[in-house]
């Protein structure tokens, strides 16, 4: 009997090894070799680290996925803060807006993005709209950055109901008495947000912006539906996580070099996340 506990750990931990543990070691290892999809391949030291310093497209993927990360998670924390403030009071009828405001969460990223990018097309409902007035066609599927932009926008919609139900769980954490006694002092609704919900939501701010950045870091199915498998023009939108999916797959994936790339992209994920937390904790001294 006294080893019954590990009798109900054991599938958990068998699964943890074999499809965690395994593939990350198993990446590590092979990141060191020129192994191919077919073969296991050699020992090369770092010499895909030394390519990588030279491969244009690299620097092209780093370059877009950090204009990611600087783009979207300031509008992360921000934007579903303010929106479950907005849906946060108890008034008839919120509920409703409350699973509109969701419902992109639960929908497919694919559906989602080829539903953007039928709107975004030059004959799409966004250039419609934009003809009735006088402008465009603007080529938001054809353009080096409208493309990204264009990814960035459906990455911040989808996100918007998922981030909104963290913050709402937080502002009833936040005590009334607060948002009474800023009252009695004469505090607008300016003053309120800045001096009573951002102190009291500031930890889960900080668990938006790490979550956030680890997403926007490792995009890749809103950049791939907007730019192609090519990545946009000349790949000039590829990013990090598509240039390993192009590099590594295939019957002459280069498997060793994809993954070189993402033990380079695991170890900034981490440098980010480790980075985001010690700005909390400096903030708190």
């Amino acid at each position: 009997m006294a080893h019954s506990p590990w009798a109900f750990l054991l599938p958990g931990i068998a699964v943890t090894l074999a499809f965690n543990l395994y593939p990350f070691f198993a990446t590590v290892w092979k990141s060191f070799t020129d192994a191919r999809t077919l073969t296991p391949g050699t020992f090369v030291g770092l010499e895909n680290f030394q390519e990588m310093l030279n491969d244009e497209q690299f620097w092209i993927g780093l370059r877009n996925s950090t204009l990611y990360v600087v783009a979207v998670v300031p509008c992360m924390v921000l934007l579903p803060l303010l929106l479950a403030l907005l849906v946060h009071k108890q008034i008839p009828g919120i509920a409703f807006f409350r699973s509109a405001f969701y419902t992109p969460v639960v929908a497919s990223v694919v559906v989602v993005g080829l539903i953007w990018v039928w709107m975004l097309d030059e004959r799409g409902l966004v250039n419609a709209v934009f003809k009735t007035i006088g402008i465009g066609p603007v080529k938001f599927l054809s353009d080096q950055w409208l493309i990204l932009l264009s990814a960035m926008i459906v990455t911040v919609w989808k996100g918007l109901g998922y981030y909104m139900i963290i913050f709402m769980a937080a502002l009833g954490n936040v005590p009334r008495e607060l948002y009474e006694a800023a009252n009695v002092d004469g505090a607008g609704p300016v003053r309120r947000f800045w001096s009573v919900t951002v102190p009291g939501v500031r930890n889960t701010m900080v668990l938006v912006a790490a979550l956030s950045s680890v997403a926007a870091f490792r995009v890749f199915s809103e950049v791939y539906l907007m730019a192609g498998q090519d990545g946009g023009p000349a790949g000039e939108d590829t990013t990090l996580v598509m240039l390993v999916q192009r590099v590594g797959t295939g019957l002459s994936g280069r498997v060793g070099y994809a993954s070189a790339i993402s033990l380079v992209l695991f170890v900034i994920t981490l440098v980010l996340l480790l980075a985001v937390f010690a700005a909390e904790r400096r903030d708190k001294k």
